[in-house]
C-alpha cells in the first residue's frame, strides 16, 4: 500500500517536471498503443480546460476524463492553482465564477454568476499588523460543485493534493512570479520554508515545490468538506495560526463572509446571448464590447470606455496599480461551462503563512483598490458558443471583451491577442455545443505561460 501511495504522490511531480522544459499536446490524452504491462489507452471525451498553469489545465483534464463535468472540472483546476500558482489564487484568497450547465447537471438553461472575492474582514482587529482577507477560494468553489458537480469532492480535489504533497515543478508563470517579489517573501519563515527552501535562492522555473502543510489542509477538505475548514478545530487551530502571521482573522469574521450566487449581466450583441459577472469587470466588460459592436475597427476607443465604465462602478476609484489575477475556464461533454477568475489582492497576498495550515493569507482588500474579476459568457438558443476570462490589472475588462467578440465572429477561439496590458483564456465551439464537438477549440494567452487541452 505504501508504494501505491507513493506512486500516485510522485506522477504528478513526473508530468510537471515534463511539462516545465517542453510543450504539452493533445496526445497526452490517448492515442497510440498501450505498451506491454501498460493499462489500455481510455477513450477520450469531449472536453477544454484552458489555465494560466499547464498544471491546472491537465488537473482539469483528468477530472474530465472521469466522467466530471465543467464545475467539476474548474474546481480541480481552481485547487490545482492554489498549490501551483499561489502568488495569485490561494485557498486565503477568492475569485468569481460564471456558471452554465445543463439541466441534467443542475442549470437552468440560463447562466448564473458566483460571487467569492476575498473580502475585508467585518470585524477590526488592531493588533494586526498585516491585515489580512477572509478566505474565499476554497468555500466559493465548493460552493459551486456542491451544487453542481457529477462526481464527488474527494476526486475533485485529488490532484491538488497529490500536487501539493507529492510536490510540483515551479511552472513559468510562479517564477516569473517569485522574481517580481524577490526576496519580500523571505521574512516569513513558513513562506521561506516553501519557496525558497534551501535559504541560497528563491525557487526557479522547474524547481520541485512540496508544501506538505496545505496537502493536510486539502486532505482535511477532501474528508469533510468546506465546514472543514470554516467550523471546529481546524478553523481554530487556523485564526490561532493566522494571528500568528498578523492578519487579524477571527472565527466570527469565517462565518460572516460567504459566497453569494447572482444573476449575471446579459446583452445581445454579435447575434449572440452574451452574459458578464456583475460586478466592475463584467460593467466595464459590457462597455467593451457595446463599442466594438458600434466601432470593431477601434479596439483602442473600446478599451477606454471599458475602463471608464469599470471606474465609474466603482464610484470614481482608482484603476492603477490594480492587484495581480489568474482565470481560467472549463467546457464539458454537454455544453456545459465554467470560467473563473481568481485573486490574492496582492501579489502572493501578504506574503505571509498561517502556519501548520498552507494556507498563503490574501491582503485584505479594506486599503486598496480590488482587481477587476471578469468573465463573459457567449451562447445561441441556449447552446454554448464560447467563454472567456481575463486577467492583466485593468486590462481585464477589455481582454474578455475582445476575447469573447474575437472568438464569436470568427471559427478561431483567440484569432488575435487582445489588447494589452490585457489576457485572455477562450473556449469555444463555432458550431456550438452540444451539438459539433469537432468545432470546439481552446487557447491560452500566447504572451502568457498558460496551457490549452482538449478531445473532440
Amino acid at each position: 500500500m505504501a508504494n501505491l501511495f507513493n506512486l500516485r504522490r510522485a506522477a504528478p511531480l513526473a508530468l510537471g517536471l515534463l511539462l516545465s522544459g517542453c510543450a504539452v499536446t493533445h496526445d497526452l490524452f490517448g492515442g497510440g498503443q498501450p505498451q506491454l504491462g501498460e493499462p489500455a489507452t481510455v477513450k477520450p471525451v469531449v472536453g477544454f480546460a484552458v489555465a494560466p498553469v499547464p498544471q491546472a489545465a491537465l488537473a482539469a483534464r483528468q477530472i474530465l476524463r472521469e466522467g466530471g463535468n465543467a464545475a467539476d472540472a474548474a474546481t480541480a483546476a481552481g485547487f490545482a492553482l492554489a498549490v501551483t500558482l499561489p502568488s495569485r489564487a490561494g485557498l486565503g484568497g477568492g475569485g468569481v465564477c460564471l456558471i452554465d450547465l445543463p439541466h441534467a447537471d443542475g442549470g437552468t438553461g440560463q447562466a448564473t454568476a458566483l460571487l467569492f472575492p476575498s473580502a475585508a474582514p467585518p470585524g477590526t482587529n488592531s493588533t494586526a499588523n498585516r491585515p489580512a482577507a477572509v478566505p474565499q477560494l476554497a468555500r466559493g468553489l465548493i460552493a459551486m460543485q456542491a451544487r453542481y458537480g457529477r462526481l464527488p469532492l474527494a476526486t475533485d480535489l485529488a490532484p491538488a493534493e497529490a500536487m501539493a504533497g507529492g510536490g510540483v515543478a515551479v511552472s513559468r508563470a510562479l517564477a516569473a512570479d517569485l522574481a517580481v517579489v524577490g526576496n519580500a517573501l523571505l521574512s516569513d519563515p513558513a513562506a521561506r520554508s516553501i519557496f525558497a527552501p534551501d535559504l541560497n535562492h528563491m525557487l526557479q522555473a522547474g524547481d520541485v515545490m512540496r508544501q506538505p502543510d496545505l496537502a493536510a489542509t486539502l486532505t482535511q477538505l477532501q474528508s469533510s468538506g468546506v465546514l472543514g475548514l470554516y467550523q471546529g478545530s481546524f478553523a481554530a487551530r487556523f485564526i490561532a495560526a493566522a494571528d500568528q502571521a498578523g492578519a487579524g482573522l477571527t472565527a466570527a469574521d469565517l462565518r460572516a463572509v460567504k459566497p453569494r450566487y447572482a444573476t449575471p449581466l446579459t446583452i445581445d450583441r454579435f447575434g449572440y446571448d452574451l452574459a458578464l459577472v456583475p460586478n466592475a469587470g463584467g460593467i466595464g466588460a459590457v462597455a467593451g464590447l457595446e463599442s466594438l459592436a458600434q466601432n470593431p475597427q477601434s479596439p483602442e476607443i473600446a478599451a477606454t470606455r471599458a475602463l471608464a465604465a469599470a471606474q465609474a462602478a466603482r464610484h470614481g476609484g482608482t484603476m492603477t496599480n490594480l492587484p495581480a489575477s489568474a482565470s481560467f475556464a472549463t467546457l464539458d461533454d454537454h455544453g456545459g461551462a465554467v470560467g473563473c477568475a481568481t485573486s490574492m489582492n496582492n501579489l502572493f497576498g501578504t506574503g505571509r503563512i498561517a502556519p501548520g495550515t498552507g494556507i498563503l493569507l490574501a491582503a485584505s482588500p479594506a486599503g486598496i483598490a480590488p482587481p477587476l474579476l471578469t468573465v463573459g459568457l457567449a451562447t445561441h438558443g441556449q447552446k454554448f458558443r464560447a467563454i472567456a476570462t481575463g486577467s492583466g490589472q485593468q486590462g481585464a475588462a477589455m481582454a474578455v471583451a475582445a476575447g469573447l467578440a474575437n472568438a464569436v465572429q470568427g471559427a478561431s477561439p483567440m484569432p488575435q491577442p487582445v489588447p494589452s496590458p490585457g489576457r485572455a483564456n477562450v473556449i469555444a465551439c463555432s458550431g456550438l455545443m452540444p451539438g459539433a464537438p469537432k468545432t470546439c477549440a481552446a487557447a491560452a494567452d500566447p504572451r502568457g505561460f498558460g496551457l490549452a487541452v482538449g478531445s473532440k
